[in-house]
């Protein structure tokens, strides 16, 4: 492929490359994947690590929704709450 900078034919080779470079890493990123598993597999004690596994993705998904589902407390409320500890150990 030839280079030309700054012509349609050259943002179509870009286009080209990029995609063959998208694929090519996906493609080496899957057999990672596969080369993997297939190493859990062989493993004796692969029933503890999909055990594992499976707690991790739970707290992973815990951490998520605490993350996006509730929303963060007011900072005004939080300051308030702090001047009101302060104030009680003041008094103490």
């Amino acid at each position: 492929m030839t280079r030309e900078s700054g012509s349609e034919a050259g943002l179509d080779e870009r286009a080209v490359l990029l995609a063959a470079g998208l694929a090519d890493l996906a493609v080496s990123t899957v057999s990672a994947g596969l080369g993997a598993v297939r190493g859990l597999l062989r493993r004796s004690d692969a029933a503890e690590v999909a055990v594992e596994a499976e707690r991790d993705l739970e707290a992973r998904g815990r951490l998520v929704l605490d993350r996006y589902a509730s929303p963060p407390p007011a900072h005004l409320e939080v300051l308030a709450r702090h001047v009101l500890a302060r104030r009680a150990d003041d008094d103490v």
